[in-house]
C-alpha cells in the first residue's frame, strides 16, 4: 500500500466532503444536500468521488467539483478522480435531515414531500423492485421556516435558484424561498 492511501480512507474523506459547502447555500454541505454519492479509496491511494447534479444543467457543478479537488488537496488526497453521475436523477429525498434543518435554520424551507413512491414497490422473487417517482402529487404543505406557520403562499414558482420557488408567510408576512422536491 501506498503512504498516501494509509493516511486516509473512504469514511475519512466523508468527513472531509461534509466541510465542502454548497455554493448557493452556504449552510448545507454537498454531504448533506446528496449530490455526493459514493466516495472510494483504492490501495494505491487513488480516490474516487461521484456526484450527482441536483439537476442536468447545475450551474453549480464546476465549483462544486473544484472545491472538492480543493478541499481533499488540502487534506493530502493527491490522486483524485471525480465523476459525474446522472442516473439515478438527483432527488430531494437524498438530503439529510440535518441540511434540512440547516436549510431551515438559513430561511429556506426545506422540501414539504417525499419524491420516491415506496409505497408502489413490487417485490417477486427473482427481481429487484424499482421505486416509482409519484408525478402526480397533491400541492405541499410549505411551513415558514421563520414562523414554523403553515399559512403559507406561493408566489413565485421560481426563487433564487431555479430549484427553489418563492413563498410567503400570511402569519408573519416574511417572504422566503422553497426548496422544491425533485
Amino acid at each position: 500500500m501506498n503512504s498516501a492511501a494509509s493516511r486516509y480512507d473512504a469514511a475519512q474523506v466523508w468527513d472531509w466532503l461534509g466541510a465542502v459547502a454548497d455554493p448557493e447555500i452556504p449552510v448545507i454541505s454537498i454531504v448533506d444536500l446528496g449530490i455526493v454519492r459514493d466516495v472510494q479509496v483504492g490501495a494505491d491511494g487513488l480516490c474516487t468521488v461521484v456526484i450527482t447534479p441536483t439537476y442536468s444543467g447545475c450551474p453549480a457543478m464546476q465549483v462544486i467539483a473544484d472545491a472538492i479537488s480543493e478541499a481533499l488537496a488540502a487534506h493530502g488526497v493527491t490522486r483524485l478522480t471525480l465523476q459525474n453521475q446522472l442516473s439515478p436523477a438527483w432527488t430531494t429525498d437524498w438530503m439529510s435531515a440535518s441540511g434540512k434543518d440547516k436549510l431551515r435554520g438559513y430561511g429556506i424551507a426545506p422540501p414539504a414531500q417525499q419524491v420516491i413512491d415506496i409505497s408502489g414497490l413490487q417485490r417477486s422473487a427473482g427481481s429487484t423492485a424499482h421505486a416509482a417517482i409519484s408525478r402526480q402529487q397533491p400541492a405541499p404543505q410549505v411551513t415558514c421556516p421563520h414562523c414554523g406557520s403553515a399559512h403559507t403562499s406561493l408566489t413565485s414558482q421560481f426563487g433564487s435558484t431555479p430549484c427553489k420557488a418563492l413563498y410567503k408567510c400570511l402569519d408573519c408576512h416574511e417572504p422566503f424561498d422553497y426548496f422544491k422536491c425533485h
